[in-house]
């Protein structure tokens, strides 16, 4: 009933089933830690948040973990028994495992240090120390002659007996029991200590109840107590069977044997207290409680195996001792075994914890700032489009009225130049002569110096005045959409919009224009019959213009049908002496007849004098003008000819120069915008892409402030500081989420 469920050995092994998965969560957790950490660090984008220390001393602790881990899995209660030679230790570990498991016997049997422990196999076999050779045990006789024939085998040495736990039910809580050599059998006590009893949680001390505690069991105890703070000891006064021999003072030595042992345990050793000294002194009789177990196994009476009266009660107490045995090295287990390792799981996660902490605080501070810095983005975002579209419209205005202002200009000094067109023409100076190959360089020569006289002339007028308005307007443009564009570009601004001269062409293109000028450079009397006809009659008849009128107009459409010269010529006489006629005859019938009997008397008054006299004035005034008319008085002619026509033709493209001119500054104020929104259409594009990185970096850093709350947020290990691990467990650990480490 002892090794029951309720066994207080049992406790110790649901404390280790427990713990152990507290720190395989633990190990899981941390790892998810160092992962968590790791990828972190390597994220660019979530730079400073975690330190690569933290992610070495997180990734240190996995070692740690698994290291302790596999330290708990080979935990084991662990029970020393010492004592004399003969005093009956190893019968007392044969008493408790219900079988002759150790040799015993009369004398010194027992010549190492003998650990017994269970093995989940069917067989029992041993182990020697600095070997893994699995040596068979066909009896416990065997065993002990086996000990004895192996020289090589000293009192400093360990031998593991693993016995089968369906054998022996006490070996199936993870029990280890050691039996050890008699302490007067050497003096080598330091080094025992420090090999077999250090991590022992209970020391029996196996006393022969028919003499008195000896300063050689004494002095082991006192080292140990050197060793260990306060071990656990208990006393059996083994043998207590020959008591009963001398019943009448039976009491009395037990008294006497107590009280040395209580001042022995409070006084000397001072491990426990004279209350609780008492139940750590036990009288009992191995022999009787092995052989009773034994024939009771085999199915006789346990009362068989007594010794001497009094049995029954010497029974009841080793079963006490196996009680209180069995509740204290439990818990002393419990504590020793497992109370160091919950100190450092507990330091360790809040190691963890505080590294959590630190990542969670810079995650949120650099959320914020993100956060800030992304409304910041996003409000200059919408300026800069809000802006661009008013500079769109106040500048479409102001190019439109500078556009028109320049037409404006521009046909008003075009119109003063023509006007003054005879002044550029008579600048002029060239060979001249009337043959047609000079006269076709002479007048190509006249075009050229036309078209540059003018445009030099309205560039005098217009071009600076314009490019200053130009250059103003450009250097107003580019101040108001200086804020709008990138930083690099702000600096490199005169690259972008270089600050330059802005030349307008005005593109007369006279050779074009004038290419049908035909010059008229013939003799012609002033008192000529045509010049006459011209005066006095004007060019109101067709005909009469069409006969008398010098070729100089433009060319007669291409479908005219194209006459003989000769009968064009014939033509032109008989229409002229149809007009002449027809004139006269009405010259005729506008005088009166007064005028022509006023006439007659003059005739005949003058006679042929008068006649003579006039006829010799106009032969001189013909002669005067035939002589007169140089080749510069041709030129003269040429040159007001071409006065009259150019002036025509230039006043046809007035309007489309001044539109042209009109549009080059347009031109190159659009452009000059353009390059600007182009800049600015990069900025957007640098903040739509700013406010891309920043809302995902604010993802990445809610992500890692959201994990490494989590990872925070591992339930306290003791209700508040351990519960999960401490000796009084009561439930199964639980993980509460995703790297959360919780504990019933």
């Amino acid at each position: 009933s002892q090794q029951g469920d309720l066994s207080p050995l049992k406790h110790f092994v649901l404390a280790k089933k427990k713990i152990s998965d507290v720190f395989e969560q633990l190990l899981q957790y941390v790892k998810e830690s160092s992962e968590f950490v790791e990828e972190t660090c390597q994220n660019k984008a979530l730079e400073d948040i975690a330190s690569e220390d933290q992610k070495i001393e997180i990734q240190a602790y996995t070692d740690k973990l698994t290291v302790i881990k596999e330290v708990l899995a080979r935990r084991h209660m662990k029970v020393a028994f010492f004592g004399r030679t003969s005093n009956g230790k190893s019968t007392v570990v044969n008493a408790m495992l219900r079988d002759r498991v150790l040799p015993s016997g009369i004398g010194h049997t027992t010549n190492c240090f003998l650990s017994v422990e269970g093995t989940d196999e069917d067989k029992a076999y041993l182990k020697t120390e600095g070997s893994d050779e699995e040596k068979s045990i066909k009896t416990v006789n065997q065993l002990a002659h086996a000990l004895h024939m192996d020289e090589s085998l000293d009192a400093g040495c360990l031998v593991r007996v693993f016995w089968p736990k369906t054998k022996c039910a006490l070996l199936r809580d993870d029990l280890v029991l050691v039996d050890s050599p008699g302490t007067d059998v050497t003096t080598q006590l330091d080094s025992w200590i420090d090999k077999f009893c250090l991590d022992a949680d209970v020391f029996v001390l196996v006393a022969n109840s028919e003499s008195t505690l000896m300063n050689t069991e004494k002095h082991f105890f006192h080292k140990v107590n050197e060793r260990l703070s306060k071990p656990n000891i208990f006393i059996l006064n083994n043998r207590w069977d020959a008591s009963a021999n001398e019943p009448e003072y039976m009491e009395d030595v037990r008294k006497q044997h107590t009280d040395r042992c209580i001042n022995f345990l409070v006084e000397e050793l001072k491990v426990v207290d004279r209350e609780q000294a008492p139940n750590r002194i036990f009288f009992v009789s191995a022999k009787e409680v092995l052989n009773s177990r034994m024939q009771r196994a085999q199915g006789m009476p346990e009362n068989g195996g007594a010794l001497a009266e009094g049995f029954e009660e010497r029974l009841k107490e080793f079963q006490c001792f196996e009680r209180r045995f069995e509740e204290c090295i439990s818990q002393s287990a419990v504590k020793t075994k497992f109370e160091q390792h919950t100190i450092r799981a507990k330091q360790i996660i809040e190691t963890v914890q505080g590294i959590m902490d630190s990542i969670n605080i810079e995650a949120a501070e650099k959320r914020v700032a993100a956060q800030e810095d992304r409304e910041y983005q996003i409000d200059r975002l919408e300026f800069v489009k809000n802006q661009l579209n008013l500079l769109i419209d106040d500048t479409k205005k102001r190019i439109k009225a500078i556009s028109e202002e320049v037409a404006s200009k521009v046909s008003s000094a075009m119109g003063e130049e023509i006007c003054r067109l005879n002044v550029i023409i008579d600048e002029f100076h060239a060979d001249f002569h009337p043959s047609s190959n000079v006269l076709k360089i002479y007048k190509s020569e006249l075009l050229s110096h036309v078209e540059e006289g003018m445009g030099k002339n309205l560039a005098f007028r217009c071009s600076s005045a314009i490019n200053a308005s130009v250059l103003s307007y450009q250097k107003d443009m580019i101040d108001n959409m200086l804020p709008l564009l990138p930083s690099v570009s702000q600096g490199q601004i005169h690259m972008l919009v270089p600050s330059r001269k802005f030349d307008l062409s005005y593109d007369l293109n006279c050779a074009s224009l004038c290419s049908d000028f035909q010059e008229n450079i013939e003799f012609q009397f002033s008192l000529g019959w045509s010049c006459l006809v011209h005066r006095y009659l004007g060019p109101a008849n067709p005909a009469l213009t069409a006969a008398t009128t010098p070729t100089s107009g433009p060319p007669a459409p291409s479908n005219a049908v194209a006459l003989p010269s000769q009968e064009t010529a014939v033509m032109s006489q008989e229409d002229l002496m149809v007009a002449v006629a027809t004139n006269l005859a009405s010259i005729t019938s506008r005088t009166s007849v007064s005028v022509l009997v006023v006439g007659g008397v003059v005739f005949r008054t003058l006679g042929w004098r008068l006649i003579a006299l006039s006829g010799a004035i106009y032969g001189t005034l013909y002669l005067y003008e035939r002589l007169t008319w140089t080749t510069r008085a041709k030129e003269r002619s040429l040159k007001r000819q071409f006065v009259d026509y150019a002036t025509e033709k230039l006043q046809l493209i007035v309007s489309f120069t001044s539109s042209n001119c009109s549009h080059q500054v347009q031109q190159e104020m659009a452009t000059t915008f353009a390059r600007l929104c182009q800049q600015v259409d990069q900025t957007q594009k640098e903040l739509e892409a700013e406010i891309r990185r920043l809302t995902a970096n604010i993802d990445q850093l809610e992500h890692v402030q959201s994990h490494s709350k989590t990872m925070r947020s591992v339930d306290e290990l003791s209700g508040g500081g351990g519960g999960a691990l401490c000796p009084h467990m009561t439930g199964p650990p639980t993980v509460v989420g995703r790297g959360r480490l919780g504990a019933g």
